[in-house]
């Protein structure tokens, strides 16, 4: 292997062809249904899961350019699951700006949002490889994975007795599984063996897991400026995270009545339900609690990696990237 991309440089070549896409969306009509689709791949992030995809490939070939529309696919599905969730979660800002719903309307959030989901189709179907079939049938089951896990999401709103368990499948099914095939496809797509391939979307998986623990974490703890989103906005919308449901397993009698009224409450002033809530967390160690169940998704996250039959050397990219999620919370 004589080159191996870092996080910085695959982020830049994805951004680069974001912008050469864009400009393309641009010229189609209806402008008013490409808008919203270049506002909200315009607007950024980190790129993460097409840089594992590519990341996955470049751990076996070099030709990171054949993987680039198969990792175009995943940020544009990505970002269409995201249109759809701001919508169901009223949310108002997405990375410190407007959310589509509110930039435009929410009819064109929705339209926009499906015209993404086939252009992310549109986009994979552009790689060539050999392996096609198993990554289409591996996306198409993840996107259906991921549907499923915001439907989970979306009935716990409705429940206070959800266990941490279903919680966790919840976060696998709606956050996990898409960093888990965003590895493995990468891997498929240079042709790896499908034993490392998988190695890899379990890597994925308990990644995915730890860094959606940490989102909860983030929304109750986080700096809004860094998070680019508001802070307390999962304790305003009752949100069923890990911080609540342990909360809610912990708390005393009198704290578990404080918490019940919170939660079954229509007229409140947020910003003294997001303090009373904080405030019960910090008495019950939840910050805490949350971040040593963080820190057990990445172990077992790198004991994964250790067992990867790679060059180590050519891991090099991919730990640092573990490691700056790890950091997010600094």
């Amino acid at each position: 292997m004589d080159k191996m991309y870092s996080k910085e440089e695959l982020q830049n070549r994805i951004n680069d062809e974001i912008v050469r896409r864009s400009a393309g969306l641009r010229a189609r009509k209806p402008g008013e249904l490409y808008a919203p689709i270049d506002y909200s791949l315009d607007v950024g992030g980190k790129r993460l899961r097409p840089v594992l995809l590519l990341m996955a490939y470049n751990l076996f070939s070099e030709e990171i350019e054949k993987a680039l529309p198969a990792a175009l696919a995943i940020e544009v599905f990505h970002n269409f699951t995201l249109l759809h969730d701001d919508i169901m979660d009223k949310a108002e800002v997405r990375r410190n700006m407007p959310t589509v719903h509110l930039q435009f309307s929410e009819n064109s959030a929705i339209l926009s949002g499906d015209a993404m989901a086939f252009l992310s189709y549109q986009y994979l179907l552009e790689c060539r490889s050999g392996r096609m079939f198993e990554v289409a049938s591996l996306f198409t089951k993840t996107a259906l994975e991921v549907c499923e896990g915001q439907q989970y999401d979306m009935d716990f709103e409705h429940r206070l007795d959800v266990t941490e368990a279903e919680y966790l499948e919840m976060i696998k099914l709606k956050t996990a599984v898409l960093l888990g095939c965003s590895l493995q496809a990468g891997a498929l797509l240079a042709n790896a063996e499908d034993e490392t391939a998988q190695q890899l979307y379990d890597f994925g998986i308990n990644l995915g897991m730890a860094f959606q623990l940490q989102d909860d974490w983030l929304d109750t703890f986080g700096d809004q400026k860094k998070f680019g989103k508001k802070i307390g906005g999962d304790i305003v919308t009752n949100k069923k995270t890990y911080l609540l449901i342990t909360a809610l397993e912990k708390a005393s009698e009198e704290n578990k009545k404080i918490l019940d009224n919170w939660l079954n409450s229509t007229d409140f002033d947020a910003v003294e339900k997001v303090a009373s809530v904080t405030g019960i967390y910090n008495q019950l160690g939840i910050k805490e609690l949350v971040e040593s169940k963080i820190e057990s998704y990445f172990s077992e996250a790198e004991k994964i990696l250790a067992h990867l039959p790679v060059n180590e050397l050519n891991k090099k990219f991919l730990i640092e990237l573990m490691e700056s999620m790890l950091g997010r919370r600094s």
